[in-house]
């Protein structure tokens, strides 16, 4: 097969770029999944994240190696193993970050990447249920709504942090990130609006775009530093080619794309000759830089019923699934959270430095069930980590899965701040309307004083997971030693570009899905003007 464009991965960025490439008939694009077609019907629902994480079918169910910084833990990374990738199974919740990240990616020397130059893509992207104006667009492909349920224990948690200090901030993608509120969702009428209902499915039908599901490419394939296509297995196992006129697109994410680049023998030449690959162009940074918020999630018991209660009897299951059959409403179009704040956790800070999701319900993880007692849980995550780690091969198999080691916390700045979070989650905690609901803490136990600073961040290495963000991987910059460019593309390999969240210079302060689909657009932008 012989193709104008070949993109690596039908996840947020990659299905973005698929459709604006395709957008002219005579542009011929081959997409790439490794993973099979969206047709699962829980990855529609919103709520049925809990059914598809961890699930071999959709996720690639990654587990990082031992890491220190989790007292010797490994903790799962669901990512994504089906169109729309990630989007397909995340907890549906639409975060752009703070106008600083993206300034202080143009201030690094990314030109094109600052927040007056990413905002129009954000709002080029966006149909947003509450109107255009000047943060937001209207007519984009990627429906964001507002929450279609309630719940008084979240409720009573937003009033709880405005009694303790924090202001009430109706649109954290506004002028200002600060504050407490609600979510916004990527879903469109009750259903998950993922990167491959709002990009792939109006336009599958088009002629000039093949996607091919089931494809685990193996390496790009070289004339010289050209790039002039890549080899892929088929479902049965075969080795097939495709041939690229123009350029390859990696938009495998954070894990796959960096791995691709290695096994096609660009990366460390030390570490590729030790995992029996031949170096073809040296760029020892790709697999490093990794970050990934980590998330303490604290768990408080209820006086009052919460939504455990609410899904433990079959009785109740089936009038929840009735009244989301009917309407399209109810605990079935709940994402992963519903109440949010970003805040500081010192006066000094000058931008939010943590993140909440409040969830009015409590388990060990999505997938396992939820806990046989009323709760609600708390989970605050670090903003800006310090610490990096990095992303190793474990051989020249594709279907090997790299060895992942994050680093948690392994500067003074990030051990502080998850202290300093689970510190402020616990005085919310004491604050009505709240208080008066909470029966008992669950998580941490409350004999862990405040003041035991030792205790809690040890805690925090023993419990806290993955809030499954990866970045930086394929790092962006203006050095000819950063992976790639600010144009996306790789440095001293022609005709090869990556575009996903693996080139976040640094991660952005939220969660990364609405960025990916920023990404995919600006790298749209960035292809179309070289074409």
């Amino acid at each position: 097969m012989e193709v104008d464009y070949a993109v690596v991965g039908a996840g947020s960025s990659g299905c973005v770029i698929a459709n604006r490439l395709s957008a002219d008939p005579n542009t011929k694009v081959a997409l790439l999944e490794a993973g099979g077609p969206d047709t699962n019907p829980w990855i529609h629902i919103p709520v049925g994240y809990f059914k598809t994480m961890h699930n071999p079918a959709v996720d690639w169910c990654y587990r990082t190696e031992p890491d220190p910084g989790l007292n010797g833990r490994s903790i799962d990374w669901p990512r994504g193993k089906v169109l729309g990738g990630s989007s397909s199974l995340n907890g549906l919740l639409y975060v752009r970050g703070q106008k600083e990240d993206y300034d202080r990616w143009r201030q690094m020397g990314n030109v094109g990447w600052g927040w007056e130059d990413v905002l129009p893509l954000f709002k080029r992207s966006e149909d947003q249920e509450r109107g255009e104006d000047a943060f937001h667009g209207t007519g984009g492909p990627l429906s964001v709504s507002n929450m279609r349920i309630q719940r008084p224990i979240c409720d009573a948690w937003v009033a709880a942090a405005q009694s303790a200090g924090y202001p009430f901030n109706p649109d954290y993608n506004g002028a200002e990130q600060e504050g407490v509120g609600y979510f916004q969702l990527t879903t469109r009428n009750g259903r998950r609006c993922s990167a491959a209902v709002a990009y792939l499915k109006p336009v599958r039908d088009r002629t000039n775009l093949n996607i091919i599901t089931h494809a685990m490419v193996s390496h790009v394939t070289f004339n010289g530093k050209k790039v002039t296509g890549l080899e892929y297995r088929d479902r049965s196992g075969a080795v097939q080619k495709i041939t690229v006129r123009r350029e390859i697109i990696l938009s495998g994410g954070a894990i796959n794309s960096p791995q691709i680049l290695m096994l096609s023998g660009i990366g460390d030449p030390d570490h590729l000759k030790d995992n029996g690959i031949e170096p073809i162009h040296a760029l020892p940074r790709v697999g490093k830089g990794l970050q990934d918020h980590l998330q303490a999630r604290l768990v408080f018991k209820c006086n009052e019923p919460t939504l455990n209660d609410e899904v433990r009897s079959l009785f109740n299951q089936a009038r929840i699934a009735l009244k989301y059959a009917l309407f399209r409403a109810g605990p079935m179009t709940m994402a992963a959270s519903l109440a949010t704040g970003f805040l500081k956790t010192r006066p000094e800070v000058q931008t939010p430095d943590i993140q909440f999701h409040v969830q009015p319900w409590s388990a060990d993880s999505p997938g396992e069930g939820v806990h046989p007692f009323s709760a609600f849980t708390m989970s605050v995550c670090q903003l800006r980590p310090e610490s990096r780690g990095e992303l190793r091969l474990n051989g020249p198999d594709p279907s090997e899965y790299v060895k992942i080691f994050p680093n948690y916390l392994s500067t003074e700045t990030d051990c502080r701040t998850i202290v300093d979070g689970v510190n402020i989650a616990r005085r919310i905690a004491r604050h009505n309307p709240l208080a008066s609901k909470i029966s008992e803490e669950f998580r941490p136990d409350a004999q862990l004083s405040c003041d035991d600073y030792e205790g809690t961040l040890d805690w925090a290495r023993s419990n806290s997971v993955s809030i499954y963000h990866p970045t930086g991987t394929c790092a962006m910059g203006a050095s000819g030693d950063a992976v790639v460019d600010p144009k996306l593309k790789v440095n001293g390999i022609e005709n090869l570009r990556v575009a996903d969240c693996s080139i976040m210079p640094e991660i952005v302060s939220g969660n990364t899905n609405a960025p990916a689909i920023m990404i995919g657009e600006k790298a749209s932008d960035l292809i179309l003007a070289d074409a």
